[in-house]
């Protein structure tokens, strides 16, 4: 059974910069470009209001309003930017598309700017986000790209991090408006997924994945529903001392999560969906070895985190895997680097016979 306890991650991650090796990875893998907005521009606000949900409860975002005289041209190069996410720069279809609405919220590591774009014709809506620039943040989600089931879109440029929009339903909000929900029946296949996406944290090392920090993406199946928790919040990869800060399955805005686990599966069911998902990481790690070699190669001459967390969480990790192979890692990189090892070396072994 999956055990549980109460534990807070850090209050405040400090930013750390995107150094120039790192900027030549991202320039390589197509992720580095001109944009033409930054996020020093998306700073500019005249004023901003709180932004309620339709209930008319706040939503903790803010619309932010800019000076008329550099809207226009402030909305075109959101546009632009849009295109250059979702299209490569493909700007014939732009004439259909405005900036509706431009929110900012205060709170948090990242402070993004969420922008709403709506298609002039259908009314049909979508967003992006304009973030500060972080090397914590590119890795976290460099290494979802790798190793989870998504692909990721990301643009960064000198002090900017443009994301698309993650769709799905909050992890706090499914908890509490569609858990006890009849629509929601096979709880079972909620619980395996707890279980993997647990997997998936602790092996890559994304941590505070706390309920707000991922959402729910239902997708309609032959008999019921599937589901699938996608963290949406890599700002604490590679950061934390605590190696259970890694791992979802401890923080108590999970719980609701964790008694499905206890309740829906037994011991052996939970080892066959971790091994389930590390063998799908091999397969994905073996897939892209080009590209996650690169990557491990910057990361690992990286300063991610402060020293004690590093010892902290190498000791940790000797006691779980019954090792002293992390005592000899100087940075996250390598700890990262090695718990990868440790966590897939028998699948990757099964792959390659």
């Amino acid at each position: 059974m999956l055990e549980t306890t109460s534990i807070k991650p850090s209050c405040k991650k400090p930013f750390y910069p995107v150094q120039k090796p790192l900027r030549g990875y991202l320039k390589k893998w197509g992720r580095d470009i001109p944009l033409p907005v930054t996020y020093a521009d998306m700073e500019r606000i005249c004023y901003s209001t709180p932004l309620l949900d339709k209930n008319g409860v706040d939503t903790l975002w803010e619309e932010a309003h800019y000076d008329l005289r550099s809207w226009d041209e402030l909305q075109q190069d959101l546009i632009k930017l849009y295109a250059l996410l979702k299209t490569e720069g493909d700007f014939t279809f732009t004439k259909h598309l405005r900036v509706a609405r431009i929110d900012y919220c205060p709170f948090g590591n990242s402070n993004p700017f969420r922008v709403r774009i709506v298609n002039r014709f259908n009314d049909n809506a979508d967003y992006f986000y304009i973030k500060k620039e972080d090397a914590s943040r590119v890795y976290g989600l460099e290494l979802e790209h790798i190793l989870s089931p998504h692909r990721m879109k990301f643009l960064a440029g000198p002090g900017t991090m443009v994301e698309e929009h993650i769709a799905g339903i909050p992890g706090d909000l499914f908890v509490k408006d569609y858990f006890h929900n009849t629509s929601t029946s096979n709880k079972i296949r909620l619980a395996k997924e707890l279980v993997k996406f647990n997997e998936r944290c602790f092996v890559r090392l994304l941590g505070d994945m706390r309920s707000y920090n991922y959402v729910v993406d239902i997708t309609p199946d032959i008999e019921d529903f599937q589901y699938r928790l996608r963290p949406i919040d890599f700002d604490q990869q590679c950061y934390e001392g605590r190696a259970n800060l890694y791992r979802p399955q401890f923080f108590k805005e999970n719980l609701p999560y964790v008694d499905l686990v206890q309740q829906f599966l037994n011991k052996d069911s939970i080892e066959q969906y971790r091994m389930e998902e590390r063998t799908l990481m091999a397969f994905r790690l073996f897939s892209s070895r080009r590209r996650m070699l690169d990557l491990m190669n910057l990361m690992v001459r990286e300063e991610l985190s402060k020293p004690e967390k590093i010892e902290s969480l190498k000791a940790q990790l000797n006691s779980m895997h019954f090792t002293d192979r992390f005592s000899r890692c100087t940075t996250m990189g390598q700890v990262l680097k090695q718990n990868l090892k440790q966590s897939l070396r028998k699948n990757i072994k099964l792959i390659m016979q």
